[in-house]
C-alpha cells in the first residue's frame, strides 16, 4: 500500500460490503488482522459456487470491477452506477426469474443501498 488514497478506495470498500451482503461472507478473511491484510494485498477474489450459485453474473462482474486491486483498473462510482447489473435490475425482472420472494426483497434492498452509497460518493466529488 503506502500510497495516497483517492475516491476509488471508497468504490473498493463498497464492493467489499456488497460482496459480503450477497454472500454472507467477506471476500477476504483470515485468522488474524495480519492474515486478512495479506489476503487483501494478494486480492485473489473468489466466488464460491455453493454460495454464489444464485447471484447474477452481472453482479459478480460489477464486484470484480469494484474490488480490483489496482486503482487505475477499478471502476469509478459513476461507472458503477451505469453498470449493466444496476441498470437492468427491476422488481419485475426478479419476479419473472422465479426467485423466491425473500431473495427478491434482499436483492432489491442491496441495490437500493448500493445506489445510495454511490450517490453519496458522487455528491462528495
Amino acid at each position: 500500500m503506502g500510497r495516497d488514497y483517492d475516491k476509488k478506495v471508497d468504490v473498493w470498500s463498497c464492493g467489499v460490503i456488497v460482496y459480503t451482503m450477497l454472500s454472507g461472507i467477506p471476500p477476504f478473511y483470515g485468522d488474524s488482522a495480519v492474515e486478512i491484510f495479506e489476503v487483501v494485498l494478494r486480492a485473489n477474489l473468489r466466488f464460491p459456487s455453493t454460495i454464489f450459485r444464485y447471484v447474477f453474473v452481472q453482479a459478480k462482474d460489477l464486484l470484480r470491477k469494484m474490488i480490483c486491486r489496482d486503482p487505475s483498473g477499478r471502476i469509478s462510482a459513476h461507472q458503477a452506477l451505469r453498470h449493466l447489473w444496476i441498470l437492468s435490475t427491476s422488481c419485475s425482472s426478479f419476479l419473472k426469474s422465479g426467485l423466491k420472494a425473500y431473495l427478491t426483497l434482499i436483492i432489491i434492498i442491496i441495490i437500493i443501498i448500493i445506489i445510495i452509497i454511490i450517490i453519496i460518493i458522487i455528491v462528495k466529488i
